[in-house]
């Protein structure tokens, strides 16, 4: 990481911890220097990075104003680049699924105990688009759907930093399902198994029972990681097969 993608983090926690509003101004560059421990140069630097991203906005002798809050910042600092990383090596998208695990399993926890009528709902309502986008051959409004039906999950959780970072990674979530979609479901075998997996963690939380629903998105998880590699290595040995084919001919 970049010393003024260090310097961009390090602003952004000492925004958070003196409570900072949008219009607030920034202390002078030479405090800021001195509260985060970095040169003159690295802080420009990272001044004008955030400009440019319209988080800050600097006036001339009037000195640089907070035009975002950091809850605003994750599609810069998190959606942006892990999104590149898996465009430049699709194997990042694993990483993407370890970490629904984590996250999920706990969301899917606390949802089984806390979520409310309209919580379920709410879920229920996504799970039905699903089937109904997926039956209308509209991939991108299926996804979505997806997308929002652990994204429904995790909000029934009422658990405020589950949610903030469940709504954080909403578009890294969706470009992910997008990804598994293009590798599963076209089977419609397979399809069905993923469905019957979101009733099953649907059923868990109507039920109340929080071990089987942590258990069953977990397991819904596993089963996805797992299609997609078994999807990639036949679609490598394809490919190594075709290579050898033109080679034989030549």
């Amino acid at each position: 990481m970049k010393i003024a993608d260090q310097v961009i983090q390090q602003l952004s926690k000492l925004i958070e911890q003196q409570d900072m509003q949008v219009g607030d101004r920034l202390p002078s560059e030479r405090k800021l220097c001195e509260q985060l421990t970095v040169s003159r140069a690295s802080l420009r630097e990272a001044l004008q990075k955030m400009n440019n991203m319209g988080i800050l906005v600097s006036k001339v002798g009037n000195g640089t104003y907070l035009e975002k809050l950091p809850d605003h910042w994750s599609e810069q600092f998190i959606i942006q680049p892990i999104s590149s990383l898996i465009h430049e090596d699709p194997l990042y998208r694993f990483d993407v699924q370890e970490a629904r695990l984590v996250l999920e399993g706990g969301t899917a926890w606390y949802a089984a105990q806390r979520a409310t009528e309209e919580d379920r709902a709410k879920i229920h309502f996504y799970y039905d688009q699903v089937l109904h986008f997926q039956s209308s051959g509209d991939a991108d409004k299926a996804s979505e759907a997806d997308a929002n039906f652990h994204l429904a999950i995790a909000e029934a959780s009422h658990n405020s930093v589950l949610i903030q970072m469940m709504r954080s990674l909403f578009n890294l979530l969706q470009y992910n399902v997008v990804l598994g979609r293009r590798k599963i479901y076209t089977d419609s075998h397979k399809f069905e198994q993923l469905h019957l997996q979101h009733s099953q963690v649907m059923d868990a939380i109507d039920r109340q029972d929080p071990e089987t629903a942590r258990a069953s998105v977990c397991s819904h998880i596993e089963y996805i990681i797992e299609q997609v590699r078994g999807i990639d290595e036949t679609e490598a040995r394809m490919q190594r097969v075709s290579r050898l084919k033109r080679i034989d001919l030549k």
